[in-house]
């Protein structure tokens, strides 16, 4: 930055991480000598989802908040301008795009492999705007910056900041499902089953039935252990068939049978000049990796608990902005190494779930109005595609 240009010093000296209901702020700073023939200064909040085509470099972009606020005018009764202006802007907590309003997206930032490849990235920004009339030459009418944005011969200087959606589950985690030879798991409203199958391959072995329990809510906080539970039942031909497939104590993550969390970014790449364009990339990546532990061998049933963390690295949860969608899944899956000596089919069950900032609190703080609304909702039946 040139000496004596403007400048925005933070409250924070680090780059400023901000929640939901959290506003910018900081502070506009102009050289003594460089304040002479001000008339104006604003602070703009600006925030852009970007697309970029690597291949053919080209780009689309969408605003997802704008807004606008005056520091300073030049006025008969305020003819110098200071050198220091404090300001405050909240941030919105929705944006629209083409009709239809969002909740506002984090910061984020994707790259998608293939031909020919996109980048997608989310950021804000806080910009000061100084203007100069002198500076402008007399046969170019000045315009109004909510117009065009900026003055013409106006001095811009922009400050990148983070932006982390704050929400928290409507409520707690349930509490640990009991495991009984005689009644199975006592199964509370509070949890809830999703099935496949792994099929037989020889006609002397049953169908193996996977049963996943997980908390009915499927709304979880990023840093928060996940508890499941995994039935696999048939016959005991057949489990005794299926045990050198099935999940063993400890991680999951390098064997047949596993369980994970599955990041699915999309970007939707539809070009109205051509209709046979594909719609959409995608990238998957997990997320998270889950344990089992051994419950219990009983009757044509084997019984499993477990859980699962997401990696310190995620900061964010799933959303949906413009063109840009990313959702998050529990997936468990069995794909053995040689699937020619594997008496079953493999399997891959993807349950869909959302992921929120931090844990249920009693007193709900920390959480808007429409966030708290929100994290009551389930998540959707997502189509999830395989990586």
């Amino acid at each position: 930055m040139n000496k004596g240009s403007p400048s925005i010093i933070a409250q924070e000296p680090d780059l400023q991480e901000l929640f939901t209901g959290e506003s910018v702020e900081g502070t506009v700073e102009l050289d003594a000598e460089k304040v002479e023939g001000v008339d104006r200064v604003e602070v703009k909040i600006t925030g852009r989802l970007k697309l970029n085509e690597i291949a053919e470099g080209g780009t689309s972009s969408a605003n997802l908040a704008l807004d606008t606020k005056l520091l300073w005018a030049k006025s008969p009764s305020s003819q110098q301008c200071p050198q220091k202006l404090d300001f405050d802007l909240m941030l919105p907590t929705t944006f629209t795009y083409e009709g239809t309003t969002y909740p506002l997206p984090p910061t984020y930032s994707v790259k998608l492999k293939g031909l020919p490849g996109f980048t997608a990235s989310i950021e804000y920004s806080v910009a000061a705007l100084v203007n100069r009339p002198s500076t402008v030459p007399s046969m170019v009418p000045l315009v109004k910056s909510k117009t065009l944005g900026i003055h013409i011969g106006t001095t811009v200087v922009t400050t990148p900041f983070l932006y982390h959606p704050s929400t928290r589950p409507s409520g707690p985690l349930p509490p640990a499902l009991v495991w009984s030879r005689l009644q199975g798991f006592g199964l509370t409203p509070e949890w809830r089953i999703f099935e496949t199958i792994s099929t037989a391959k020889k006609s002397h072995l049953q169908d193996v039935v996977i049963k996943l329990l997980i908390p009915k809510s499927r709304v979880f906080a990023l840093k928060q252990i996940i508890p499941f539970y995994v039935t696999f039942e048939s016959s005991d031909a057949s489990l005794s068939a299926f045990l050198p497939f099935a999940p063993s104590n400890g991680s999951s993550s390098n064997k047949t049978t596993k369980i994970e969390i599955v990041r699915q970014a999309t970007v939707d790449t539809s070009n109205e000049a051509d209709t046979d364009a594909r719609k959409d990339m995608w990238r998957i990546d997990s997320i998270g990796q889950g344990t089992f532990s051994h419950m219990a061998n009983e009757k044509r049933v084997s019984v499993f608990s477990g859980e699962l963390a997401i990696s310190d690295a995620i900061q964010v949860g799933g959303f949906r902005a413009a063109g840009l969608f990313v959702k998050d899944c529990i997936v468990l899956s069995m794909s053995p190494m040689n699937p020619g000596k594997c008496p079953f089919m493999d399997f891959r069950l993807a349950v869909p779930i959302r992921l929120v900032s931090s844990p249920w609190a009693a007193d709900g703080t920390g959480i808007g109005a429409r966030d708290a609304r929100r994290s009551q909702e389930e998540p959707g039946n997502l189509d999830v595609k395989s990586s």
